[in-house]
């Protein structure tokens, strides 16, 4: 039986080898990646995503889209950006097979909940953490269906292998062939208690939050891949307050002009991030106290409602003071 990586291993920085890089759609690769020792990877689940370190403050969040029950690879799949800020680029165009990669994680911020029935919305790349919950929730038997959106069908990757293996629950919809999702039919169609897992396009989140708010009845799940608007033309200016640090008693002055993150660094505390605009859930922090002003894309109104948590790279506060614990 092969060796077992630790979490802690894993997650500091461990060095992964491409084993194969593959084509799977216009401007889209995957990468397979494996321990260079031959050791057996950490288990994960349909959601989850890894880090990839590519360079000083080039760091960037994919989704896991392979098979969970193989602990030998993980398998990522990457959408080039020509604007973007050039993590694509250089996995496009600089990881080459047999590479070493940097890498943290898996992380979870979409995990897959119980349900009596699924309706999975895909829109171009954000196909890749819905295709390994497809397979979960097929595998235990519930009902789904998959409506699958982009701007053409040859730059959707794994919607041929999806439609081919599920004719009867994949709708395959390219844009320049269907025009936009309807989301109206495919929400009024899933049945009471239903789950509805969206990812892709800030549009195309927008408009699934929208037309779910007329069905109280299920729940809507969206991840996003760039942060949605928090801030809006006309609001006050930010203002400085105080983050006290309740496990050493410290107090952090956050200056108006500066992240909680950033001021927590410069006082030398030691905490994970990893994305810097609230859309990777690695710096989230327990709030003991106070009334954070959540400005993530990661928590749900929901969770936001809560005021226990926030992530200090984009959230500030509300109150003069916040206690974290930290």
């Amino acid at each position: 039986m092969s060796e077992v990586l630790t979490a802690t291993e894993f997650l500091d920085d461990a060095k992964l080898r491409v084993a194969a890089k593959e084509v799977e759609a216009d401007g889209v690769v995957s990468l397979t990646l494996v321990d260079p020792d031959g050791k057996s990877l950490p288990a994960w689940e349909p959601g989850a995503h890894l880090d990839l370190i590519l360079g000083d403050d080039l760091i960037r969040q994919y989704s896991l889209c392979g098979d969970v029950t193989d602990r030998d690879r993980l398998r990522i799949a990457v959408l080039r950006e020509p604007a973007g800020r050039g993590g694509s680029s250089r996995v496009h165009d600089d990881v080459a097979v047999g590479d070493l990669v940097a890498v943290k994680g898996p992380r979870n911020n979409f995990p897959l909940v119980d349900a009596p029935a699924y309706l999975f919305v895909a829109g171009g790349i954000g196909i890749t953490p819905l295709k390994p919950m497809i397979a979960e929730v097929h595998g235990r038997g519930a009902e789904w269906t998959l409506l699958y959106g982009g701007r053409t069908s040859s730059g959707m990757a794994f919607g041929d292998v999806l439609a081919h293996q599920h004719p009867e629950r994949v709708a395959l919809r390219p844009q320049d062939e269907f025009g936009l999702l309807d989301l109206d039919l495919a929400v009024s169609e899933v049945p009471a208690g239903a789950a509805v897992y969206c990812c892709g396009p800030e549009p195309l989140l927008a408009a699934i939050e929208e037309v779910c708010r007329t069905r109280p009845d299920i729940e809507l799940h969206v991840e996003r891949f760039a942060p949605k608007t928090t801030r809006h033309e006309g609001e006050p200016a930010d203002e400085a307050f105080e983050v006290v640090l309740d496990r050493s008693g410290r107090t952090v002055a956050v200056a108006a002009d500066e992240t909680v993150l950033d001021a927590l660094l410069d006082s030398g505390v030691d905490v994970d991030f990893s994305c810097r605009e609230g859309t990777c859930g690695t710096c989230e922090q327990v709030v003991l106290d106070g009334v954070p002003d959540h400005r993530d894309s990661v928590l749900s109104e929901a969770e936001q409602a809560a005021n226990d948590c926030m992530m200090v790279c984009v959230s500030r506060s509300c109150t003069p003071r916040l206690v974290l614990d930290l």
